[in-house]
């Protein structure tokens, strides 16, 4: 995985996150998604990550984690309305998309308002090394839900 300084929500506020240092040693499944709130995201992708976190655990995975172009106070707001929170994901904002554009997985929809967004994905990221990733094409979300990885790990 690219280096990338993320933001998450602590106890104190955001705080910034070296993504290469987290995955560090550690067995984790990331999933990118356009945004907090949009409807594919709040509607399919986010609730089959939520609903597959447990069992992804149970396979030996340290860290259930959802990326998106956010900040960090969106992002627990959207935690806490779909539940991911209660379910121990790790939502993390790329709000500058750095990671996104290193990943090359970025893309715009004017219409809609959304510029600099990720493509859906999932990637199973082993000791910063990606053994596993799946992009769904725009307007999909096939590829990277939760049931689709949990089947492949």
């Amino acid at each position: 995985m690219p280096e990338a300084r993320l933001v998450t929500m602590g106890e104190a506020g955001p705080m910034q996150v070296d993504l290469g240092a987290r995955l560090k040693g550690r067995k984790v499944v990331i999933y990118g998604m356009p945004g907090a709130f949009t409807p594919g995201c709040s509607s399919a992708h986010m609730p089959s990550v939520v609903r597959t976190a447990a069992a992804i655990r149970g396979k030996g995975v340290d860290e259930v984690m959802v990326i998106t172009v956010n900040d960090a106070f969106v992002l627990k707001a959207w935690g806490e309305a779909t539940g991911a929170t209660a379910a121990g994901i790790t939502l993390m904002g790329d709000a500058e998309g750095a990671l996104i554009r290193a990943l090359g997985i970025g893309f715009d929809a004017p219409v809609s308002g959304l510029y600099g967004r990720s493509s859906r994905f999932a990637a199973v990221v082993e000791d910063s090394v990606v053994t596993l990733a799946e992009i769904d094409k725009p307007g999909q979300c096939d590829l990277s839900t939760g049931e689709a990885i949990l089947g492949k790990l």
